[in-house]
């Protein structure tokens, strides 16, 4: 585990960046995948952590919710729009894409429903961060701000590398994993207007260029 900036833990996997958690004052936010369960309850042992977030609910973010919370005994918090999918999984399935590599990841990676305690919205604060609601990649999807040093939390609203085959760079993420691109760009837009300093994904290392982010967002 590393820290990223002031009370900004990213958790450490293999291969590195793939499929990234992270640790925010005393929330957890993302859980990987089903499989994930062991390494971060290994990382966050002897951590204050009181709450459970999650940026959007997708088999690669929700895995390890349930096993979390339950063994912790915190409450999961999650997008108002999403809530329902966390708590039903088989809602995650029926709003991807209906393409083969969604559909695999759904039926590999997603882990057990959880009842959700707090719908989190737009403006709603977590752990010193702001809430922005950002849809497209799923409709409840949610990025975190925290605006004294521009650090961004923003899930698969990007990607800093390719998902796949994890080759670096800075890039949407794969239509086939989202539902409504079209909105996701306009989101993205939204967040390269904050100027992060620092951008953390769900997939792909840490990105502290906000004139490229800009660059990027501006060509979408």
């Amino acid at each position: 585990m590393r820290e990223l900036a002031d009370g900004v833990w990213q958790l450490s996997g293999f291969p590195p960046n793939a499929i990234n958690v992270f640790v925010i004052g005393d929330v957890l936010i993302d859980a990987s995948s089903r499989y994930a369960t062991r390494r971060i309850m290994r990382q966050i042992d002897g951590m204050p952590i009181s709450a459970h977030a999650l940026t959007h609910a997708h088999p690669d973010h929700q895995g390890a919710s349930h096993a979390v919370c339950e063994r912790l005994g915190i409450p999961f918090w999650v997008g108002a729009a999403d809530a329902d999918a966390a708590e039903d999984p088989t809602l995650i399935g029926e709003r991807q894409p209906n393409a083969f590599l969604a559909q695999f990841f759904y039926k590999t990676f997603t882990g057990p429903g959880h009842p959700v305690d707090r719908k989190l919205s737009e403006g709603d604060e977590v752990a010193g961060f702001q809430i922005l609601h950002v849809p497209g990649h799923s409709a409840g999807h949610l990025a975190f701000w925290r605006e004294s040093d521009r650090v961004l939390i923003a899930g698969d609203v990007f990607n800093t590398a390719d998902p796949l085959t994890l080759i670096p760079g800075l890039r949407m993420p794969k239509d086939v994993f989202t539902p409504d691109p079209a909105q996701n760009r306009r989101s993205a837009k939204r967040l390269a207007e904050l100027e992060p300093s620092l951008l953390l994904v769900g997939h792909g290392p840490p990105f502290r260029d906000p004139a490229q982010l800009a660059e990027f967002a501006a060509a979408l």
